[in-house]
Parts: C-alpha cells; structure tokens; sequence
C-alpha cells in the first residue's frame, strides 16, 4: 500500500501533494513541505491507505481525543 502526502486546509480542504511507496520517502517529503512556510491553517499529513480515495476518507474522519493527564 502507498503512502500519500497531503495538504489539508480548514473546511477539508484536501490537495494530494506526492505518493510514494516507503514511509521514509514519504516522511522525507512531509518533513520538507513542513518546511516552507505554509497559509494560515494548513497542515501537511502523510496517509497510509489501499487507495488515495481511501486516504481522503481516513482524512476527514472525526476521531476522538486521547486520554488527557493520568489515568
């Protein structure tokens, strides 16, 4: 499965930016595009998915938050 570069913009606003086939290549590239700098509210995500239509999905999913302090 590929590994997709995205820019993600408020209102799910989605852009793929690159596809790659390893993680490190994909990260490399996140890493890079993180870089520069970036409109107000943009975020550079890699998504791991069978499809780039899969992708888009796990993007816009609504997931909850993580446990807050210790518990």
């Amino acid at each position: 499965m590929p590994y997709y570069v995205f820019s993600v913009r408020p209102f799910a606003q989605l852009s793929k930016l690159a596809e790659f086939a390893d993680f490190r290549a994909a990260s490399a590239q996140a890493k890079a595009l993180r870089g520069r700098s970036l409109a107000p509210g943009e975020r550079i995500k890699v998504m791991f998915a069978e499809s780039e239509d899969m992708a888009v999905d796990l993007l816009c999913q609504v997931r909850d938050p993580g446990p807050i302090g210790d518990d």
